[in-house]
């Protein structure tokens, strides 16, 4: 019963927390231009709340071990950057810590990461429809009553059970513990270079459909779409590929796709093309995802969970996509569509490197 009990308690939780980031990740840029910001300012504001991450997220991770107006619209996005950036890179090494446990049966953390995944679907669906009706504006308030549904589920998930230490020296020493593992180091830049690559895509993806004369609700399917298939890979094609191919290899696969997907959105804007490559998220983010817990999940100290994490998933992803995403307004605004051409070179970048993940 507690297994069950637990595997329920962390899909509620990642369903509402992942809905919540759907409904607002593949609009706010539009929302954001709507209002007048040029493409250089969403491109700042964005990557501003991504840099806040670099330092929110691995504190509160650390601690977690331990028990119109563009001036208006960054301070909010800075805000709220604060509170956000330590959601998912905790309830990832709380979910991973259980899925690995002894106690009771086991179960697969790709079922919890997909059924959030799955959420995520379902309310970017449902707020390119509602936006379709009711305006960009909307996207907003469905995030806000998403997160304070999530507050609540949280509340229920068995947390990780760690013996209570100084916070000051300890955590630094914690920092240091991890960054002085190669293998652990290698992950992060290999991760750095592929999910930093979707800074673009994240950006100005629907930026860009919308002015090729692709409707809103439409834009929000293509991206749908793409988390689809990172779904399929979580729940059913990514667990026995990782063990068949390695984790190195399986990030090989996953950078590879990554150069295909950004070539061909810098060369069109046709809906047939973008309906082939978009399933690629499975791979370029998914696989990739997987292959990084899984050596997470066997290389790390358990009372080092949350904080890998949280480098894992803000400091060292977050560097590369706040610094990828600035870039971006100014790429957008200079080359448009061909910019993603230029997010295909990371991930080129990072074939090799992959080689190098588990040594």
């Amino acid at each position: 019963m507690y297994y069950l009990s637990s595997l329920a308690r962390f899909v509620i939780l990642y369903a509402v927390l992942y809905s919540a980031f759907g409904v607002i990740s593949p609009f706010l840029p539009a929302y954001l231009g709507d209002r007048g910001l040029t493409p250089q300012q969403i491109a700042l504001v964005i990557g501003l709340g991504t840099a806040v991450r670099l330092a929110s997220g691995p504190l509160v991770g650390r601690l977690a071990d331990r028990q119109r107006c563009f001036g208006a619209i960054l301070l909010v996005s800075f805000i709220q950057s604060v509170l956000l950036a330590p959601l998912a890179p905790i309830a990832d090494a709380i979910t991973l810590s259980a899925s690995l446990s002894a106690v009771g049966n086991r179960f697969e953390y790709g079922w919890v990461r997909g059924s959030g995944s799955a959420a995520f679907i379902v309310g970017s669906i449902a707020a390119g429809q509602a936006a379709a009706s009711f305006g960009l504006t909307v996207s907003i308030w469905l995030n806000a009553l998403l997160l304070a549904l999530a507050a609540l589920a949280a509340v229920r998930v068995p947390n990780i059970s760690v013996e209570a230490v100084s916070f000051g020296s300890e955590r630094a020493r914690g920092f240091l513990l991890l960054l002085r593992m190669r293998a652990f180091r290698r992950l992060l830049l290999v991760s750095a270079l592929v999910l930093g690559s979707h800074a673009l895509h994240d950006t100005f993806a629907v930026i860009r459909w919308r002015d090729a004369g692709i409707s809103t609700a439409t834009a929000g399917l293509l991206w749908s779409e793409s988390v689809i298939a990172e779904v399929v890979v979580f729940l059913l094609v990514g667990p026995p590929l990782l063990r068949r191919l390695g984790p190195a290899n399986a990030a090989m696969v996953a950078a590879s796709a990554g150069v295909v997907r950004w070539s061909v959105l810098g060369a069109t804007t046709q809906i047939v093309p973008l309906t082939l490559v978009e399933p690629l998220h499975g791979l370029t983010f998914a696989l990739l995802h997987l292959a990084s817990m899984r050596l997470i999940g066997t290389m790390i100290p358990h009372h080092l969970a949350a904080t890998a994490q949280a480098l894992y998933g803000t400091a060292a992803v977050g560097i590369t996509t706040a610094l990828l995403t600035i870039v971006s307004g100014s790429l957008y605004a200079s080359l448009a569509g061909e910019a993603f051409w230029m997010m295909a070179i990371p991930c080129a970048a990072a074939i090799p490197l992959a080689r190098t993940m588990t040594s």
